[in-house]
């Protein structure tokens, strides 16, 4: 992983991001949510770095807090749902039978619809809360999970060291907490950190169309559907969220690569 600078960039780009939404109360120079119309798209000044918005609020303040919302909203939703889907998918695998069956079926169900229709019928159903957008980001990534580790899964099932493992004896269980899951382990990784930019990506269009968060919410989503109306006058309140977005996913993705050519590597050096 150190000879890969793809996985070094990724991972610089990922711990500033993080770095920005741990500390985001202490980085930003004035209260994300303050506004003072005199103050109206105002240039940058020593006070203000990045100037002020539409409404006089601080650009740089919410940009920072923004990045709250896309990493708070994303990456714990999906560190559970990589749990749930690592054991039940891969235990559903190596059981097989009905019980995989009917795991297949789900997936593919809930699948066939867009992410953003589950949301709106979240919405629509239930309330227009973070919630709704949690639950909608959850229930879509949740499928895709499980469809991946199901993938691995049987592919491992296949191999010789299950079948020794089952031969002596060992319990379903133990298969799969102690051989199934430690090989499928490194190549659902791969997937889970592109997974998160895909997650960051969602918010946002859900922060741009209204969906989940409140009118004002300093979120990179709601503040490129904020500058819309500046777009000749102030143009930078477009750029500004719109390169957080695209930086912060590209790290992402950029980790998600690296490690995928590095485990590559590894499992062929391991057949060599």
């Amino acid at each position: 992983m150190k000879r890969k600078g793809q996985i070094i960039v990724g991972l610089v780009l990922i711990l500033i991001f993080v770095f920005m939404a741990l500390a985001a109360p202490l980085l930003a120079p004035n209260d994300p949510n303050a506004t003072n119309l005199a103050l109206k798209n105002a240039a940058p000044s020593a006070e203000y770095p990045l100037g002020c918005d539409q409404m006089g609020r601080c650009e740089l303040s919410r940009l920072l807090y923004g990045a709250r919302y896309s990493l708070g909203l994303s990456i714990p939703v999906l560190v559970f749902l990589a749990a749930v889907a690592l054991l039940v998918g891969c235990y559903s695998s190596y059981k097989g039978g009905l019980l995989d069956e009917v795991m297949r079926i789900l997936c593919d169900i809930l699948m066939a619809f867009p992410l953003i229709v589950i949301a709106m019928a979240l919405v629509s159903a239930v309330d227009n809360s973070v919630a709704s957008v949690m639950i909608a980001i959850g229930v879509s990534m949740l499928a895709w999970f499980l469809r991946m580790v199901r993938s691995y899964a049987k592919t491992e099932c296949g191999k010789e060291y299950i079948e020794a493992a089952r031969i002596s004896g060992a319990s379903s269980l133990r298969i799969v907490l102690q051989h199934l899951l430690p090989n499928v382990f490194p190549q659902f990784v791969v997937y889970f950190t592109t997974g998160i930019a895909t997650a960051i990506m969602s918010v946002s269009s859900f922060a741009f169309l209204g969906v989940g968060l409140i009118a004002g919410t300093p979120e990179w989503g709601a503040m490129l559907n904020e500058a819309r109306n500046s777009v000749y006058s102030n143009p930078a309140l477009l750029i500004y969220p719109g390169i957080c977005l695209i930086v912060c996913c590209a790290g992402f993705n950029l980790l998600g690569e690296g490690l995928r050519d590095a485990i590559g590597k590894e499992d062929d050096i391991r057949v060599a």
